[in-house]
């Protein structure tokens, strides 16, 4: 058994393909090794180099890293959107075949309110036909995924329709996608991440790695911010400085034979200095191998 640990571009504020506050994707490469983490994800479609599979080969060989996957979403209750996630799979898979190890392309919900002002866009309560929906193209996505070899995992998200331990139930019962569990999302849904893995381990064979900060979310409740304005009030804060003990996470895992990556994903967007995302995530790195990671 093997537990290893990686780190998402996520950490380094990275929500999209571009964006004048994201660094560029080499610097972000360079302070992953610094950190001290051996693998990573590549982030949003199109952030790091993807036309020449050589380059990022070469760039991740040169640093050490081991690529573990990839992320996709979308709205999978607009079938012109999915059309286009499938698209977007099936060329991020022409990609990861020339990298072994990745074997995983993570499938994100959309968010019912809007990031930057926390507007609802979308009914927080889908209809039985919308979820039947939701999760009939959740899971043709990932079939689309096992159709390349990989495996499409869900992601249950902040202010999405599969966000709280009821619905994330719903989700496994209605489909036969495995989960990516990411701890803090869990938190901020209501959930209580060491208890609910173990109910679910079977279904969870990769796991994002995040802490979240109740202080500041019931702040954010309290003064109606969108997510955007909670990530920059330090909602999501280093594995080990939030809610979550991720000494007993780490034993939760070792007791059930968890056998893969564990990848830290601190959502960081805007970055206040490109100087933050280091300094954060190589103390997000010692406090987790003190928890045993």
């Amino acid at each position: 058994m093997a537990i290893k640990t990686g780190i998402a571009p996520d950490s380094w504020g990275v929500w999209f393909p571009e964006h004048e506050k994201q660094p560029q994707w080499w610097r972000c490469l360079d302070e992953m090794k610094v950190a001290g983490y051996e693998g990573c994800e590549i982030g949003p479609w199109g952030y790091m180099p993807n036309e020449d599979p050589k380059v990022l080969k070469h760039a991740l060989e040169a640093r050490g890293l081991t690529l573990v996957g990839a992320t996709e979403g979308g709205n999978y209750l607009d079938d012109v959107n999915v059309e286009q996630m499938l698209k977007d799979i099936d060329d991020i898979a022409a990609l990861l075949k020339h990298f072994p190890s990745a074997k995983y392309i993570v499938l994100l919900p959309p968010m019912y309110t809007n990031l930057e002002t926390g507007e609802l866009e979308m009914n927080p309560e889908l209809t039985e036909e919308e979820w039947a929906k939701y999760c009939a193209n959740v899971q043709k996505c990932a079939d689309r995924c096992a159709e390349h070899g990989l495996e499409g995992l869900f992601h249950p998200h902040v202010d999405s329709h599969v966000q709280t331990e009821a619905q994330i139930d719903r989700f496994l019962q209605d489909t036969t996608v495995n989960l990516c569990f990411d701890t803090g999302h869990h938190v901020y849904g209501g959930g209580e991440p060491i208890s609910y893995y173990k109910k679910h381990a079977d279904r969870i064979p990769y796991i994002h790695l995040k802490d979240c900060d109740l202080a500041v979310k019931a702040k954010m409740d309290e003064n109606k911010w969108s997510f955007a304005k909670a990530v920059t009030e330090d909602i999501m804060v280093e594995p080990g400085k939030g809610s979550i003990d991720f000494a007993v996470f780490h034993q939760a895992l070792v007791d059930a034979g968890y056998d893969g990556w564990c990848v830290v994903e601190q959502d960081l967007f805007p970055v206040k200095s490109f100087d933050v995302p280091l300094e954060k995530a190589a103390a997000g790195r010692e406090n987790l191998r003190k928890a045993g990671f």
